[in-house]
């Protein structure tokens, strides 16, 4: 499963194996967390040891409201499956129970947390998209993430709204909606044409400059500018109504509706009560951003972030350096707001501004005295940046601790300073992906992760997989150390999913590229692969290997379990990816030398694909385009002749 993004107050604590509503493995104390959390009103989100958003809620105490998860008695059997697969809780303080309500039912849409029954359906907010790469343009419903050849309008607050709204617009605008492979297959109008619901481009009926009209028309009414349009549609009410239709004149009426009630629901960047909101803290070394994003006069969201910032010398100055590299990326210009709100005050603002405003292409500007509910969201945004810094700080102090206990557990001469980690996944055989994750003494450090895709072994074999995903890492570690003064970005530890066969790979390969300094550790599931009952084999060069079984309360097991696990989760997430673009796929498009007409002429003649896969060489020869020698040639492809 993907790890979820936009962390706001991570919480990572010592173990804690006295508490009786977690298991011995649980690599968080919920008796300290309890301690360091706020009575104020919040959301709070609980993890897994992925990263995954178990559940989502919402408190007017935070502390009184968590801790009652870790309470010794009471608990029912659904809510003692959840405690038991906490591994995180996160909080984001709000400044009312109200805020804390819409906020909670915002990331439950965007991340469908499985132990929020009442609105798992909600995944993220949906949107209206305009393909922009076609002739003809297609206006669909929409999730997930945005491409380029595509323009959004949204999100909208459900998906009703959005398919009321585009059943609106098809009968306003009479843009096509239908998917492109329907829509280049037809031969004659669909049922959409017949009922005045489309123009009919799919065959011609509809030149594209008229075409590109509606699109326009549709793009003015979406972005807001549809004042034109209305007054139009009320003209040809009037005159309806004058020549007594009065049912068409009642449909006009509705469609006046509906289309107002559609440009109330959207929530734009550039219509009022739009901020975003920015408080900065520091302690010591360690620093904190943290950002409330508000649309409509509605709390969207928020995240925090730890720039590093060595020549940041107060919070404003370090906010100022935030906002110019946050703001003035090319990909994020157009989601500039009209306003930023800051805490504390930053140097040079209304340069800042200008630059901003040159970036978005309108003006912006930045506040720091500002009143009423825009000075309540300056101070929930302060007080977030200094509690998320808080548990930021506490959970780094923690990884150092766990690297100091890892030393000692494995009788090192020094503490190690980096940990990369492989693992293999694939289903069957099919589409096999290594993933390498790497952990230094501040956690994860991802811009470092890297996958391979595993190609010309054969399917299931684990053994070949790691040695070619190690060589293909270690041989470029080991040229970039000898060309590098500082000596690169070598491991310290290298651990390997696996047992006394994967760590035999791993040595090979790492004698081979002539890293034999860099020490080999295996990770093995035991008998039961229950967590906390691992055995680890350290390799002590050749072919020697001592095991070593450290106790389920280890906090050096526990940070080995999580590295692990980190490297399991990226490693699943990229084969599922490329395991879906490979089914995604017809099987013609791979065929040497059938291009997308030849490959059409096959589709209507036989029907669809499968059809065309049990279709002879003969009966493939006879579809017009198609020779005997190209015929010849797709059968042997899709039978792997």
């Amino acid at each position: 499963m993907p790890s979820s993004t936009g962390s706001v107050m991570p919480q990572a604590l010592s173990p804690d194996t006295e508490s009786p509503a977690t298991d011995p493995a649980n690599p968080f104390d919920p008796k300290a967390l309890i301690a360091s959390l706020s009575s104020r009103p919040g959301v709070y989100r609980m993890l897994d040891a992925g990263g995954d958003i178990l559940y989502v809620g919402k408190a007017k105490n935070l502390k009184r409201r968590v801790s009652n998860y870790f309470r010794a008695s009471g608990l029912d059997t659904k809510t003692m499956a959840l405690v038991a697969r906490i591994r995180n809780i996160e909080v984001t303080i709000t400044a009312s129970e109200t805020e804390a309500l819409l906020l909670e039912q915002t990331l439950i849409k965007q991340h469908r947390p499985p132990y929020n029954i009442e609105l798992r359906d909600d995944k993220t907010y949906p949107y209206i998209m305009l393909t922009s790469r076609d002739e003809y343009p297609r206006l669909a419903f929409y999730r997930g993430a945005k491409r380029r050849d595509a323009t959004y309008f949204g999100p909208y607050p459900s998906a009703s709204a959005v398919r009321e709204s585009l059943s609106i617009l098809q009968k306003v605008f009479r843009l096509r909606q239908c998917e492109d492979s329907y829509f280049r297959n037809r031969s004659r109008p669909c049922l959409q044409y017949q009922i005045n619901r489309c123009t009919g481009p799919c065959v011609g009926m509809i030149s594209p400059e008229d075409y590109a009209q509606d699109v326009h028309f549709s793009e003015l009414f979406l972005n807001g500018r549809s004042d034109t349009l209305i007054r139009e549609l009320s003209d040809r009410m009037e005159r309806r109504a004058a020549e007594l239709d009065f049912e068409k004149a009642a449909v006009l009426r509705d469609q006046i509706s509906d289309l107002r009630r559609i440009h109330e629901q959207q929530y734009v960047s550039d219509q009022g009560s739009d901020a975003d909101v920015l408080a900065a803290a520091m302690h010591g070394a360690y620093t904190s951003v943290h950002l409330i994003v508000i649309r409509a006069g509605r709390l969207i969201g928020s995240k925090s972030f730890f720039p590093r910032d060595k020549l940041a010398e107060s919070e404003s100055a370090l906010l100022a350096a935030f906002i110019g590299q946050y703001y003035a990326r090319e990909d994020n210009a157009p989601n500039i707001p009209k306003e930023l709100i800051v805490a504390p005050a930053v140097d040079d603002a209304k340069a800042l501004a200008d630059a901003l405003s040159y970036c978005a292409g309108r003006n912006v500007k930045i506040s720091a005295s500002v009143r009423g509910h825009r000075a309540r969201w300056q101070a929930m945004a302060l007080t977030n940046a200094q509690q998320s810094l808080q548990s930021f700080v506490s959970n780094k102090q923690n990884v150092q601790q766990r690297f100091e206990q890892l030393q000692q557990a494995l009788d090192l001469d020094a503490m190690p300073q980096r940990i990369e980690c492989f693992d293999i996944s694939h289903t069957a055989g099919e589409q096999p992906v290594a993933s390498c994750v790497v952990f230094d003494s501040n956690g994860p450090l991802k811009s470092d992760y890297r996958r391979f895709n595993i190609e010309g072994i054969t399917p299931g074999d684990d053994y070949a997989a790691m040695e070619q995903a190690l060589s293909r890492r270690y041989t470029r570690v080991a040229k970039e150390a000898e060309e590098s003064v500082d000596g690169g970005k070598v491991p310290d530890i290298l651990l390997i999913d696996g047992g006394k066969g994967q760590l035999a790979q791993a040595r090979r390969v790492m004698d081979e590229c002539q890293l034999a300094s860099v020490q080999l550790i295996g990770i093995a599931k035991g008998i039961s692969r229950r967590a906390g009952q691992e055995t680890l084999f350290l390799s002590l060069g050749e072919d020697r290997v001592r095991e070593i079984v450290l106790p389920t309360e280890s906090i050096a097991l526990h940070l080995l379990q999580q590295i692990r696990d980190e490297a399991h989760r990226f490693a699943i997430t990229g084969h599922r990816q490329r395991r879906s673009r490979v089914r995604n796929k017809s099987p013609l498009e791979q065929i040497p030398g059938l291009g997308p007409k030849r490959r059409r002429d096959l589709l209507k003649h036989f029907g669809g694909a499968q059809e065309v896969e049990r279709a002879s060489e003969e009966q493939l020869a006879r579809v017009p385009g198609i020779s005997t020698k190209l015929a010849t040639e797709i059968y042997a492809w899709l039978h792997n002749e």
